[in-house]
């Protein structure tokens, strides 16, 4: 997987991108990060990247010549998809990490500043907007770097134990089930009997209801859909 990241702060990514499962799936060649610094393209002395909207308004937008020749600039290898960080895109989910991780071979990553790109940048450059939630970040960077981690971590040979990846969060439809580690016993609190009954059958349908039960007191849109799902 080739991932092209087009950005201010390429130094951002320089600690995230050395530790972990990530610098060893690099170092394995399972992905591939290029770091692209959009200045690269600016077109005066100054490497401005942004100017004012049309119209007035407060803050600065990226201009659409430097993102354009950044991403032209790039070997092109499909099937790739050009996503743009914008608190405007749809929300990232594990379906589309896994969409990506499946079937993909590149994704060019734009990480958005200010008050967003030139609209001409979305509308005839960027083929998906992609959100972390309901929420504002100062930018693009962060969206951009849980994208590589969510969909590095899907490609094979990134995690030892690929069988692990089909018993997380989401991966049914449901939350996670609780999960406990040594001592049996901590300050009164005993991890619960079941787990350690050594009945596997009964530990399979304590975790089963456990997700149930979290899933719908903890994401009831998770739980409706899930619902939906079981008709």
């Amino acid at each position: 997987m080739q991932f092209d990241i087009i950005t201010l702060f390429p130094d951002f990514f320089t600690s995230p991108l050395q530790s972990g499962l990530l610098a060893k799936a690099l170092e394995r060649d399972i992905a591939r990060v290029n770091l692209v610094n959009l200045r690269d393209f600016a077109h005066d002395k100054h490497r401005r990247v942004d100017d004012e909207p049309y119209g007035g308004g407060v803050g600065m937008l990226l201009k659409p010549e430097p993102i354009f020749e950044a991403i032209e600039s790039l070997e092109t290898l499909p099937p790739r998809e050009i996503v743009l960080m914008t608190p405007q895109g749809e929300p990232l989910n594990q379906a589309l990490l896994k969409t990506w991780a499946g079937s993909y071979r590149q994704l060019i990553l734009i990480c958005g500043h200010y008050e967003g790109v030139d609209e001409r940048v979305c509308e005839h450059l960027v083929t998906r907007e992609v959100s972390l939630g309901d929420f504002v970040l100062t930018c693009g960077e962060i969206p951009a770097l849980a994208i590589v981690n969510g969909v590095t971590r899907l490609l094979p040979g990134t995690v030892g134990k690929a069988e692990s990846l089909k018993l997380e969060s989401f991966e049914a439809g449901l939350l996670d089930y609780p999960q406990y580690t040594r001592p049996p016993v901590f300050r009164s609190w005993q991890v619960p009997p079941v787990l350690r009954s050594g009945n596997h059958q009964d530990i399979a349908d304590w975790r089963y209801q456990q997700q149930l039960d979290r899933t719908k007191e903890r994401r009831p849109d998770l739980w409706q859909k899930w619902l939906e799902e079981q008709d």
